[in-house]
This record gives C-alpha cells, structure tokens and sequence, in this order.
C-alpha cells in the first residue's frame, strides 16, 4: 500500500485542504497482505468525527492494514467542524465539497479509482456517520453503500447557539438538513436505493437515534445491516467495528 498526503484547492471551498490517500500497490514482499494488479481498485470516503481531522482514522486505527488485506483505497479527506454541511450562514459547503467535488478531484488526481457506483462506498464516525449516510442518500448515484459507526444524526435537536445555527439554521427550519429529509427526497425522485450499514454502541449516547433510524430507513424500503454491540463512543469501538464493516462494503 501507498499512503499520501495531499494538499490542493477546492474550488467549491475556495481554500487549500488536506486529505490522506491510501492507495493499492502492485508489489511483493509485504507478508500476509493483499497487493493487486487490477485496472481499478474500489475507493472508501472516510470521514472523521467532530473533534479530529483527516488523519484521525490512521492514527487511532489500523485502516491501512484493513483496506490492504481488501485491495480498495482510502480517502480521507479534513473538513472541520463543518458537519458535512453547506452551512446556512457563511459560505463552506461542506456537503458540496465532500459528495460532489471530491471523488471527481480524486479520479483526476488518481485514475486507477474505479469510476463505478458499485465501487464507491462512503463511511465515517459519528459526525460522520451523519454526513456518510446523507452523502449516500443525496448522491446515490456516486455511492452505492454508507456505513455508519455511531452516527450522530440528530442534528435538528442541536442547541439554539450561534454555531449549530452557523451550521444548520434555527432550529424550526433544520429538517432539510436531517437523513430523513434526504431519504423521503431519494424516493420522491425514483433515485437509486444505497445500502446501509449501521453500528452503535450500546453504552453510547447516540444509541436512540441511530435505532430510530435503522427503524426509518426499514420502514421505508432501504437495505439496512444494523448492529448493536457493547461499546461506547471510542477509538477502542470503532477500530473494532470498522473491521467487519470493511467485510460487508466488500462482500
């Protein structure tokens, strides 16, 4: 495997970003890993939570270990406290950068990533997990599987501050922002159904709301992996739990 740091401009940001890139290599010699020769190779967007960055995932798991034994790649991109948003009052548009800009940006920059829906799968932890499954929801036809690893999707019942505000308006006008908005929005078009994984502690805070969802998303239609398992919202839990979720975004 190759892991890159890459610095660029978003056009959709208007600013320099960064983002971690690990890439299949055809090679030998790396004893008990999977190397590949394929033309292409699927590709993983995976996102970080509210309090890290781009380099999260490598630092507190082994995802390149993981995503070598599978042959995909991983990117991993920085987006702030954005929340996978294009927030209401300022101009980032997160949501815009991270589902629209950045696989083509990342295709261009690295071409052997396969340009197949099949092949393009999104996933993330808690912040992201919010952002994995609406990113699946609204660009269905880019992603044909999210997973989410404690995902945070309450977002219409963030406090009345400025910087939830800042974020998603006030909280009476927070419903175009919720995955059931998107999800009711992808059926009322006819748009292709992405497939769902989705994990919780049983000790976490956010357990509620993502059983509440996985009940939605059934009811609704959606193929829906969900999993609850002892665990709170820790490194200890999603460097456990990204594992299997590798095997079904694989299978």
């Amino acid at each position: 495997m190759a892991l890159m740091h890459v610095n660029f401009f978003s056009n959709v940001l208007g600013m320099c970003v960064n983002m971690d890139v690990i890439i299949p290599q055809s090679t030998t010699g790396q004893i008990g890993l999977e190397t590949t020769s394929s033309a292409t190779y699927p590709t993983l967007y995976l996102l970080h939570g509210m309090s890290d960055d781009h380099t999260i995932w490598q630092r507190r798991t082994s995802i390149e270990r993981y995503a070598a034994y599978k042959g995909i790649a991983v990117v991993m991109p920085a987006t702030n406290l954005g929340w996978y948003t294009d927030m209401e009052c300022g101009y980032l548009k997160y949501f815009t950068f991270v589902s629209k800009e950045l696989p083509g940006i990342c295709r261009d920059f690295f071409p052997k990533m396969s340009p197949k829906r099949e092949d393009n799968w999104i996933a993330g932890l808690s912040m992201g997990g919010y952002g994995s499954v609406k990113a699946a929801l609204w660009e269905s036809d880019t992603f044909s599987k999210a997973v989410s690893l404690s995902g945070s999707f309450n977002v219409d019942k963030r406090p009345d501050t400025p910087y939830w505000n800042s974020i998603f308006g006030p909280p009476r006008d927070r419903e175009a922002h919720t995955v059931e908005y998107a999800a009711e929005k992808l059926l009322s078009r006819g748009g292709k159904k992405p497939k769902f994984y989705l994990v919780c502690g049983t000790e976490d805070g956010l357990i509620d709301c993502n059983r509440n969802l996985k009940k939605f998303l059934t009811e609704k239609g959606f193929e829906v992996a969900y999993k609850e398992s002892p665990g709170s919202h820790t490194w200890e839990y999603w460097d456990d739990e990204i594992q299997p979720a590798l095997d079904w975004l694989t299978k």
